[in-house]
């Protein structure tokens, strides 16, 4: 059984932060799908990790290619999980359901903590998912460094 972890993004932008949780993820053996809502921000994306340093490559592809079932890391804007998928992050909003957090290693959800509506968004995912029993976890990055604030 996993655990959705809600990442408060307040000093660096969705560009900056998923590559480094994408590596500690990475790190862990894990197969990962980064989901969001739109196709032309998975392809914005998309640009961001192939602009890192070249010590930090995130070996990655965007869903709808011939070889989905190898990434590392997936980029997709649909509900569907690849087999082998261990972790799942979301950003701007994606849906995650219940059985999801259960069925996987770790869930990540990453939101814009200068949005209203992101915010909104998220105590809402928060809310739905400890409701129906599911383990998670807050982290905020206000202080400067990530730290723990909730836990349920």
């Amino acid at each position: 059984m996993g655990a959705a972890y809600f990442y408060h993004l307040t000093r660096q932008p969705l560009e900056a932060t998923l590559p480094q949780l994408l590596s500690r993820a990475l790190g862990q053996g894990w197969r990962v799908v980064v989901r969001g809502q739109d196709v032309g921000r998975m392809d914005w994306l998309d640009q961001k990790l192939w602009l890192g340093p070249d010590d930090g490559f995130l070996p990655h592809g965007v869903e709808g290619g011939p070889h989905d079932v190898l990434q590392p890391v997936l980029l997709s804007s649909g509900t569907d999980l690849p087999a082998n998928t261990a972790c799942l992050m979301s950003v701007d909003g994606a849906d995650i359901t219940p059985d999801e957090v259960n069925a996987l290693d770790r869930v990540c959800i990453l939101f814009d903590g200068h949005d209203q509506m992101a915010l909104s968004h998220a105590r809402g995912q928060w809310k739905s998912l400890t409701g129906a029993g599911c383990s998670a976890q807050y982290w905020s990055e206000e202080s400067g460094r990530w730290e723990k604030k909730a836990e349920a």
